[in-house]
């Protein structure tokens, strides 16, 4: 009898890894092209969101625990959120080399944050669900 194939890590399987990845290379594509004067603070501080994006992501996904798994999504939620309100500030200090640039990496965020807050609603039925069982 042979052994199963490996797929990796379960996290590398959800829709939401894969665009949180997707939007990590995008936003470093950008920064390549930020005026010097961005590219280290500002583009450093949007490096820096989309990684920690992608690490709440694999955490979340490797909780075994409810409780703990709808922590880490709803920080994930608030990473989301963060990284939203730094790429606005990006465009408004004309940051980017394009609008076009701009705009894929608002629907990559917008996206995200659809998904991480559809999951954090499922966990925290679970949670509510298993901390109460049995119904009311």
């Amino acid at each position: 009898m042979t052994a199963p194939a490996r797929q990796g890590p379960r996290y590398r399987q959800l829709p939401l890894w894969r665009d949180a990845t997707q939007l990590a290379r995008e936003i470093e594509n950008a920064v390549r092209q930020f005026p010097r004067y961005h590219k280290y603070a500002l583009g450093s501080d949007l490096r820096r969101q989309a990684m920690n994006v992608c690490r709440r992501v694999a955490r979340a996904a490797q909780c075994t625990d409810t409780a703990t798994r709808t922590r880490q999504i709803e920080q994930l939620v608030w990473q989301v959120e963060d990284l939203k309100m730094t790429l606005q500030l990006a465009k408004e200090v004309e940051a980017f080399a394009s609008f076009a640039q701009f705009q894929r990496l608002v629907e990559l965020i917008v996206a995200l944050g659809k998904q991480s807050g559809g999951w954090w609603k499922r966990a925290r039925s679970a949670a509510q669900a298993s901390s109460h069982p049995g119904g009311a």
